[in-house]
């Protein structure tokens, strides 16, 4: 049979000269190429869209690729690193979600592969210079969940790669709940990167088959799904198990249509100001909104503009529904104190103690998103 040769893809009318029926043809699934040296590589995609199985994938295929030739070797090398040696790290606050695993487990949603000593828990970026240092000669680091760390890890992996020539793989979320960039980190992975892997999963919604690109927050409450406020924690660590706790999230992927996201405009038009408000000296307002969503919603300027925002609706019922979650209150403090920064530890703590907030539930979430604080009972005047 004779050889063909084209440049870009054979058109249609083509292949029916020759006799070929009319066939939609996909690129296939490559074995990963480790003979490119310092490539930065985002795996992003939903919860669930297979970004862990694809790094369990890579590790197989490093495997195969070491019990190659020298030949192979020299290919793969860049000095003493060998890019089909792989190293696993993963953050330290992430533990919880695979305590049913063994302690050197690559896991994933499916399965998992034992790294054996090819694996690592760190806290920041100077634990994965810690981790570098420790194993010169491995040329292939997969860092999963990236945007947990601090910022200043883009700048680490793009100075090794390009001096040393290691390559670089990252299953992250650049997305997270609310459907923005995750956070400053995410921005410079995205700004570093060198080639970007970009996943689906199927929408998770039971009458829904489309794509979902986007990770879906929500609460099982009284068996009601329950969808995650703008304003809940950025970070919430937990298992990957299913919970029926109105104070611990699940997750799913979503697509458009089914990625339910209410309280946007409240935090926008009316939390956020309340915030500026009590920083210029007013706390009253803020104090009022917060006892509100604390002991009776249906009162709340939150509960207000839900209902005229959605009413009208087929849906309402699910919007409505997130107020449902527990913890109200005490979200929308931590998302002031938190991410925009505009009250302080000291109004925090008093307002903890006049409402009475859950103390454990905001210790844990203020330590998984890097904003720890001792809640003790003040000495402080208690607001009327």
């Amino acid at each position: 049979m004779p050889r063909i040769e084209h440049s870009g893809s054979l058109p249609d009318d083509f292949l029916k000269s020759l006799g070929f029926p009319t066939i939609t043809v996909h690129e296939t699934f490559s074995h990963f190429d480790f003979t490119k040296p310092g490539r930065r590589v985002l795996v992003i995609g939903p919860m669930g869209s297979g970004k862990t199985e694809f790094s369990a994938r890579v590790w197989r295929d490093a495997a195969i690729a070491q019990k190659k030739s020298e030949v192979i070797g020299r290919l793969t090398s860049t000095g003493i690193v060998d890019r089909r040696k792989v190293f696993f790290v993963r953050s330290e606050i992430d533990g919880v979600r695979f305590l049913d695993y063994p302690a050197d487990a690559l896991a994933y949603r499916s399965g998992y592969i034992r790294c054996g000593d090819n694996i690592a828990r760190i806290r920041d970026s100077f634990g994965l210079e810690q981790v570098l240092a420790d194993h010169p000669d491995v040329g292939t680091f997969i860092i999963d969940e990236a945007s947990f760390f601090d910022e200043r890890i883009a700048y680490v992996v793009r100075n090794h790669s390009l001096e040393r020539g290691i390559l670089f793989i990252f299953p992250t979320l650049i997305l997270n709940f609310r459907r923005d960039i995750f956070n400053s980190t995410a921005r410079l992975m995205l700004d570093i990167a060198t080639d970007v892997i970009p996943l689906t999963a199927y929408c998770e919604h039971q009458d829904c088959m489309k794509d979902a690109f986007y990770t879906y927050r929500y609460y099982q409450v009284d068996g009601q799904e329950c969808p995650a406020l703008y304003f809940d924690p950025l970070i919430i660590v937990g298992g990957d198990t299913h919970k029926d706790d109105p104070r611990i999230p699940n997750y799913c992927s979503r697509c458009d249509e089914h990625h339910y996201l209410p309280g946007k405009e409240y935090t926008f038009f009316h939390l956020k100001p309340l915030g500026e408000k009590a920083v210029r000296g007013d706390e009253k307002p803020l104090f009022e909104e917060l006892k509100a969503l604390k002991h009776q919603v249906d009162s709340s300027a939150l509960y207000r503009n839900l209902l005229d925002r959605y009413g009208n609706r087929a849906d309402v019922d699910i919007y409505m529904n997130s107020v449902k979650s527990g913890c109200l209150a005490e979200k929308a403090l931590m998302y002031l104190f938190c991410e925009q920064n505009l009250i302080g530890e000291e109004m925090l703590i008093r307002m903890v103690f006049s409402l009475d907030l859950d103390i454990d539930y905001m210790t844990k979430v203020l330590s998984d998103n890097r904003r720890p604080i001792s809640l003790q009972q003040p000495l402080l005047k208690i607001i009327d």
